[in-house]
């Protein structure tokens, strides 16, 4: 009987145990004695060391300041952070890691994986890099808005799934990362004393960043490789700006795998002209959408010329080799084709134009 007592009180405990989690040391997670995290902002220290800084976000009227660590490892820098602030700080609502230009270049797994192995991290956080000095942009903006952290966070959400920006989470990455041939991509920004502004989409190679979309590219992939519009799609050269730009992409590669064939048709209106263009009539309006009709098979030949170059797949112009009954190019073979193929890029534009014009 006293046997069957104790395998009784046995099965209790470890049942207590697994409800509580596996240590028996149960945490005390009481709201007035932790912080949530928003963001980790990760940049070059001394020693090739990190600096990783976030914000205290507290939960009382408190005044936000900004927390910076030297570390070498992440979760060393956890440990700093809580040595530094009298509440403990949980990552569980970590939504952004912001990673300098310099060590993106230099290669994001060992960040990534890290992060990856902590169950208390989204896979869902949005990942960013950034040139210049993040930490300086937001000391100086604190002055004027606090919750700068929520604002940054509620700007992600807000264009993500849009089109406009590139935005991108975790999840996202590490599935292009992990694809055959495919070429993860980052929003980049640049801060400064004043602004946080985003200038294009970062292209990376394997886990290193090697290349950042200029004005026109970029405007060029959102179009064709990612959500197929723009609200204003400005093209200085020609001194003009195209609204409600719709792009609907028709891609064939050859059996060869030697010729790359990319239609585009664009529709959309003229919102603005800054040159003097007489196109009263259909004749000059056919004639002002053929000339950015080949002003944009230029640029976009352009830009996917600097992918064949750097040998990187951001379109993800792979998936157009997929036949059936035929056995897919592996990663490596599809680069080597992909850097010597020939482009012929066509553009059908039709705009709508400021005023009625006159047949």
């Amino acid at each position: 009987m006293k046997h069957k007592h104790t395998k009784t009180l046995f099965f209790i405990f470890v049942n207590i145990i697994a409800l509580f989690g596996c240590s028996p040391i149960a945490e005390k997670n009481l709201i007035e004695e932790i912080a949530p995290v928003t963001f980790w902002s990760i940049q070059k220290g001394e020693d090739e060391n990190y600096r990783m800084s976030t914000l205290i976000p507290p939960l009382v009227k408190e005044h936000k300041r900004l927390l910076t660590v030297q570390v070498d490892l992440l979760k060393e820098g956890m440990k700093g952070f809580n040595l530094k602030y009298y509440r403990e700080l949980k990552v569980g609502q970590l939504r952004m890691l912001l990673i300098s230009e310099e060590i993106a270049k230099e290669g994001i797994s060992p960040l990534i994986d890290t992060i990856l192995t902590d169950p208390d991290i989204s896979k869902r956080l949005y990942l960013a890099v950034v040139r210049g000095n993040f930490d300086e942009y937001i000391n100086n903006q604190l002055k004027m808005q606090e919750d700068l952290d929520y604002y940054l966070y509620r700007m992600f959400k807000h264009y993500d799934n849009q089109g406009k920006l590139t935005i991108i989470n975790l999840h996202q990455f590490m599935k292009t990362l992990h694809s055959p041939a495919h070429s993860p991509v980052v929003p980049v920004f640049e801060a400064s004393d004043e602004n946080f502004q985003y200038l294009g989409t970062g292209i990376f190679k394997n886990d290193k960043l090697i290349e950042t979309t200029n004005n026109m590219e970029e405007q060029i992939y959102q179009l064709i490789g990612n959500d197929h519009f723009l609200k204003y799609f400005a093209i200085r050269d020609l001194s003009i700006v195209l609204g409600h730009v719709k792009a609907n992409s028709q891609l064939n590669i050859d059996k060869s795998y030697s010729e790359l064939n990319l239609n585009v048709q664009l529709n959309g209106r003229l919102d603005e002209i800054a040159r003097k263009h007489n196109i009263l009539t259909s004749d000059e309006l056919s004639r002002f959408e053929s000339e950015i009709e080949s002003y944009l098979e230029k640029q976009t030949t352009k830009f996917l010329k600097k992918l064949q170059e750097n040998k990187v797949d951001p379109l993800q112009l792979r998936n157009y080799t997929l036949r059936p009954f035929s056995k897919p190019l592996n990663g490596r073979e599809w680069l080597n084709r992909w850097e010597l193929m020939k482009l012929k890029v066509d553009y059908d534009l039709k705009i709508q134009p400021l005023t009625d014009i006159k047949n």
